[in-house]
């Protein structure tokens, strides 16, 4: 298990009170939902340096990563399908 640091977080009090309809763990909940968002950044972060050494993706590479990505093999669709 990795290290923890305790902190306070303040958050609205209606998201406070679904956040304990959803889960027990609230700390769990925040900490995994706080992970996601971080790959998320960071996989920006990479498509944006991306586009920048390489330049736009294609329309055939973002369908094509649409499929890898969501299962589609639909490929008549289009990166707008998305």
């Amino acid at each position: 298990m990795s290290s923890t640091t305790r902190i306070t977080v303040t958050l609205p009090s209606d998201q406070v009170a679904e956040l304990r309809k959803i889960t027990d763990n609230v700390s769990g909940y925040v900490a995994e939902a706080v992970a996601r968002q971080i790959r998320h950044q960071l996989l920006g972060d990479d498509l944006r340096r991306h586009e920048e050494e390489h330049g736009h993706f294609s329309d055939e590479e973002l369908t094509e990563a649409h499929a890898k990505i969501f299962g589609d093999g639909d490929s008549s669709k289009g990166a707008d399908a998305a």
